[in-house]
C-alpha cells in the first residue's frame, strides 16, 4: 500500500476550496474530512491539523463566505452613486448575486453563525455584513433621504423584503423571465418606503 504524503503546499486552503465545492454539490451533510483527504491525495490524518472536526472546517467555511460578502457589498457601494437609492441598487444587487450564485454556502454561513460553538471570528464577520446594512441606513438617514426612525428598525424594513426576494430566487421559485424585473420592482418598493414622509 503507497503512503500518501501529508505536504500539499497549502492545505488549509485546499480543504476550504474542496469543502466549498461539496458543499455546493450535496450539502454540508455530506462533507467528510477522510473523503477530502483522498480527494486531495493526502493522508487521512493531514487535514486535522487544520481542522480538528468537520465543523471546524464548516465554520471557517462560513467565515470565509462572510469575508467574500462583506467585500463584495463593500466595493459594489464603493463603485455606486452617491445616494441612498443608488448605493441601495448596488449592494442588493450584489447580495442577490452573491446569494444565489453561492445558496449552499449562504446557508451554511446563516447556519454557523447562529449555532452557539460559532467561534468569534464568525461572530465579527457576520456582525460586519448586518453592520453594512445599518451603515447605509444611518448614512441615508444622515442625508435626509431615508426617513427617520430607530435605525434597526428602519434597516429590517430594507433587508427583510430583499432577504425575502433572495429566499425565492435561489430556491428556484421565481420564474427566469421574472426575477430581473422582480428585484428592480422589490428595489424600488424598498426605496419608496424609505423616503421620508
Amino acid at each position: 500500500m503507497k503512503k500518501r504524503p501529508y505536504h500539499h503546499g497549502d492545505l488549509a486552503a485546499a480543504l476550504l476550496d474542496r469543502a466549498e465545492q461539496t458543499v455546493r454539490e450535496r450539502g454540508a451533510g455530506a462533507l467528510s474530512l477522510r473523503e477530502l483527504a483522498r480527494d486531495l491525495g493526502v493522508s487521512p490524518g493531514a487535514p486535522s491539523r487544520h481542522f480538528k472536526t468537520k465543523q471546524a472546517l464548516l465554520d471557517s467555511l462560513a467565515l470565509v463566505g462572510f469575508e467574500r460578502l462583506v467585500e463584495a457589498i463593500s466595493t459594489a457601494r464603493d463603485g455606486a452613486g452617491a445616494t441612498f437609492a443608488a448605493q441601495l441598487d448596488a449592494v442588493a444587487r450584489t447580495y442577490v448575486g452573491f446569494a444565489t450564485g453561492n445558496a449552499a454556502l449562504l446557508d451554511l454561513m446563516f447556519s454557523a453563525k447562529h449555532s452557539p460553538e460559532a467561534s468569534a471570528a464568525l461572530g465579527a464577520a457576520a456582525q460586519l455584513w448586518g453592520g453594512q446594512f445599518l451603515e447605509l441606513v444611518a448614512e441615508g438617514q444622515r442625508r435626509g433621504e431615508v426617513r427617520e426612525g430607530q435605525l434597526e428598525r428602519v434597516t429590517l424594513t430594507v433587508f427583510a423584503p430583499l432577504h425575502g426576494y433572495i429566499g425565492l430566487a435561489a430556491s428556484g421559485v421565481l420564474p427566469p423571465e421574472a426575477a430581473g424585473q422582480g428585484l428592480d420592482d422589490v428595489i424600488a418598493s424598498i426605496v419608496r418606503h424609505c423616503e421620508p414622509e
